[in-house]
């Protein structure tokens, strides 16, 4: 397999060339076993049936089903999937009224998620509401600048998880939003929020050098881009070196093709979003074989109008 710093010196140059055209399949050329196949959600905010037929905007797409379809179908392709969330998948929905998010958290488990970050509506129903909810997980929920020792979140949240697959150690690690502000105190209590920046920096370190991951994704809940100085995906990537992808969520934004943004080291991290209410899955095909320098590419399903 390629070395972690041949990797880092040949990978993500996304000069004219570097990144694959996609083809109308989405699978990238070579042996299946030689791609990681990067499936992502984001703010699908209880969405669990389709928006109806009479919407005045996405009129019958999206419905958490259909996403299980299209995912079954690419894992029936590929066999190295990896399937993650960018957070906010409570409130928006009767759904979530009546079952305070376990029902999401339940069917995300049995579609195999393997993580998601902590967004600000997890917070709706208090820490109780999110322990209780979350206890029906069976996968990771990552956050990795908030404080939740001594609260109800402590047993639920952790900061990073270290997946291996096919012998390529990727490393995954969420942030999350400032909750003072936007969020009534009551509802996140003792839970503190730290700086993104420092705490990304912390993480990418730590799984670089200690738990010699060959590819760092942050799952982001901070938001895509503000006008202001507030901390932002795209900052976040132009400021903190290591990072490979970040993930995000919070704003709703729909990212057609995912945007490089250039490091403090001249490398490239990819930034993307794919919206909200699960309207779209994101995918990124990564290209490991050895023997030559690592290969990108991504597309999007709109859930309801393509199949995988």
């Amino acid at each position: 397999m390629i070395s972690r710093k041949e990797f880092l010196k040949k990978s993500l140059k996304f000069s004219a060339g570097a990144m694959l055209p996609m083809a109308a399949s989405g699978i990238m050329s070579g042996r299946p076993q030689d791609t990681i196949t990067i499936l992502y959600t984001n703010d699908t905010h209880a969405r669990l049936d389709p928006f109806p037929q009479n919407a005045t905007q996405f009129a019958g797409l999206g419905g958490i089903s259909r996403r299980a379809n299209v995912i079954k179908k690419i894992r029936r392709n590929q066999p190295n999937v990896l399937l993650l969330d960018a957070g906010d998948v409570f409130q928006g929905t009767p759904w979530f009224d009546v079952y305070g998010g376990e029902v999401d958290l339940k069917l995300m488990s049995e579609m195999k998620y393997d993580a998601m970050a902590v967004g600000n509506h997890e917070f709706d129903n208090g820490l109780d509401g999110f322990a209780e909810a979350a206890a029906k997980a069976k996968f990771p929920i990552l956050a990795a600048n908030y404080g939740v020792r001594g609260t109800p979140m402590n047993e639920f949240v952790q900061r990073f998880i270290v997946k291996e697959i096919a012998g390529f150690r990727i490393g995954i690690f969420g942030l999350g939003i400032r909750l003072e502000g936007i969020m009534d105190k009551k509802l996140y209590g003792d839970v503190h929020y730290r700086s993104p920046y420092v705490w990304a920096e912390g993480m990418v370190n730590s799984l670089r050098k200690f738990h010699r991951c060959d590819f760092v994704i942050c799952l982001s809940h901070i938001g895509y881009e503000y006008s202001d100085d507030r901390p932002d995906d795209l900052k976040l990537a132009s400021t903190v070196p290591g990072m490979d992808l970040i993930i995000g969520g919070h704003t709703h934004t729909f990212l057609d093709a995912a945007v490089p943004v250039t490091n403090p080291d001249g490398e490239t991290t990819l930034v993307t979003q794919m919206g909200h209410s699960g309207v779209r899955l994101g995918r990124i095909d990564l290209d490991i074989s050895s023997g030559s320098s690592l290969k990108m590419a991504d597309r999007y399903y709109t859930i309801g109008k393509e199949e995988a």
